[in-house]
């Protein structure tokens, strides 16, 4: 039985307050909390919240992720597997809830509400909305993950609306996506039973959904950050904000996570207790969570850090045990047997030829740290075969369906900056097919095969270079920890890098080029889809 006394400044997210105090633990629980009359030179207080994560995105294992995150005082995550259950459906989300039972940081899984996330591209999976209910009730399920649908629910479609139904008969909560959108859609949305949304676009969006009744949920992650447009919703509104990182990659996930928003809001002189709640209190309260908040009774979860301003995590205690220390994460992270869901035929450049009918084609427009994009034009000449031209940043991009055997689509983009080669991946959000971004098909073909040969992946192709790696599990995660898997990632990106690529993340912004939830223009394995009508559309204009 653990018996010990910690004397500090505790930092009470609940009362709001900041006093030198001793806390007395047993077994792992706060047993008294007394105040200390004099000066102390530590700081102790609950373990950070991130609000809404794809632990897929880290492309490691949650029991992996836990130990990167402890690391920088992370105790609880709000996370969506939403990526693996597009893969391998319930048996996916099963097995991560199995992985996460290995790590002290406590994994709050929602139910994936949609899997596919459109009707226009081919998932490995459907969840259709009796297998979301069976899943809310499991005991390891807290809330139904983000609806990305938000047409369905403005229109009411029925498999939509029944599985929100289902999260309401539980009284669990509903998790929002809902980028951009406005006025009487906005309040519809709402008015269907959804609390958070994490796709908030601007600080005006942002007041209209918090007005609302809507929950916003801060984000900063690899892909997209909207921490310095949103934190003056703290201002006004703190009891109805959240921080996330929603997708962040291996090798900044070892560099910070949610220590480095905490930190950032507060540098940027913002009041250090609705900081701190946000990070702490309120999504604990709005989903449930079953870690401590410093409060006589808790279990002991918290963390010790050198100073406010600074905010450096020194130790993260777990259930009164010491799990990280000074950057190391303490104890053994376990990695079971991969599964994965793979199954197609490699590529010839004869596959992905597109020849011209007309003058223009549709181009994708790549944005840096954004998962929308936007769109635009190409002059070409009818009759002839479209060729990527690094010198107009006219890159061509391919998705493979790595389901089942069928035909690549292609379209083109720019802003991926390659002046030669290609890089590819198997995590193509959402249904995570193959996706391919190059300047010549030879290329191109070379990096999707050596996914299709290693069932999964992230590579670079030259005519005299091939690099990849390989993501076993899903074709989303590796079975390494978070730094082998870093070490992986930054060899890759630097590849890319030195193709050309300007872009902060190439591979994760790759990653959205087939979101078609996401305006403006996307291109899913069943063709090139404009995410503002909801519609497929051709490449010639």
């Amino acid at each position: 039985m653990q018996d010990f006394t910690l004397t500090a400044n505790i930092v009470d997210v609940v009362q709001g307050t900041i006093n030198p105090g001793t806390i007395h633990i047993l077994d792992g629980i706060i047993r008294s909390i007394e105040p200390y009359h004099g000066s102390c030179d530590r700081t102790i207080l609950p373990g950070l919240i991130d609000a809404h994560v794809h632990i897929e995105s880290s492309m490691t294992l949650p029991a992996a992720f836990g130990a990167a995150a402890a690391v920088h005082g992370t105790l609880a995550v709000v996370c969506d597997p939403h990526e693996i259950a597009n893969v391998m459906g319930i048996a996916g989300v099963e097995y991560m809830i199995a992985n996460a039972k290995q790590s002290p940081v406590e994994f709050h899984f929602g139910a994936p509400s949609c899997v596919p996330a459109s009707p226009f591209e081919t998932s490995g999976a459907i969840l259709d909305s009796d297998a979301v209910a069976r899943l809310l009730k499991k005991k390891e399920i807290g809330y139904l993950s983000e609806m990305m649908n938000f047409p369905g629910v403005l229109s009411g479609d029925p498999e939509v609306m029944a599985k929100i139904a289902a999260a309401k008969e539980l009284g669990l909560p509903i998790d929002g996506h809902a980028p951009g959108l406005r006025g009487d859609d906005l309040r519809k949305y709402i008015g269907a039973g959804i609390s958070t949304d994490h796709e908030t676009l601007t600080l005006e969006e942002g007041k209209e959904k918090i007005s609302l009744g809507m929950k916003v949920i801060i984000r900063s992650g690899s892909a997209a950050d909207s921490l310095s447009e949103l934190l003056p919703l703290l201002n006004e509104h703190p009891e109805m904000c959240m921080f996330c990182t929603d997708d962040q990659h291996p090798d900044s996930l070892q560099k910070g996570h949610l220590d480095r928003i905490v930190r950032q809001a507060i540098s940027s002189g913002y009041s250090v207790m609705d900081v701190l709640r946000a990070a702490t209190l309120n999504p604990a309260l709005h989903y449930g969570l079953g870690v401590g908040l410093l409060q006589i009774g808790d279990p002991a979860d918290f963390i010790e850090i050198d100073s406010l301003d600074s905010f450096q995590v020194l130790r993260t205690f777990a259930r009164g045990n010491i799990i990280a220390e000074k950057g190391k994460y303490l104890l053994p992270v376990v990695f079971p047997e991969p599964i994965n869901h793979f199954n197609t035929n490699p590529i010839a450049t004869d596959d992905i030829v597109v020849r011209s009918t007309s003058e223009r084609i549709r181009v994708i427009e790549a944005i840096d740290r954004q998962v929308f994009t936007g769109s635009g034009m190409a002059s070409v000449e009818p009759g002839t075969t479209i060729e990527p031209d690094p010198s107009r940043d006219l890159l061509k991009l391919v998705v493979l369906n790595r389901y089942r055997h069928a035909a690549p689509a292609v379209a083109f983009v720019r802003k991926f900056g390659l002046k030669r080669g290609a890089i590819a991946s198997s995590i193509a959000h959402d249904s995570h097919n193959i996706i391919a971004v190059g300047a010549d098909d030879g290329s191109i073909c070379r990096a999707i095969n050596a996914i299709v040969d290693s069932r999964g992946g992230i590579a670079v192709a030259t005519e005299s270079i091939l690099d990849i790696l390989p993501l076993p599990v899903a074709g989303l995660m590796s079975t390494m920890t978070v730094a082998e898997t870093a070490e992986g990632y930054q060899r890759l990106t630097a590849h890319a890098k030195a193709l050309g690529s300007k872009l902060d993340a190439p591979f994760m912004t790759l990653s959205f080029m087939a979101l078609t939830v996401i305006p403006d223009l996307k291109l899913s394995d069943r063709g090139l889809f404009d995410g503002k009508s909801f519609s497929f559309c051709g490449l010639e204009a």
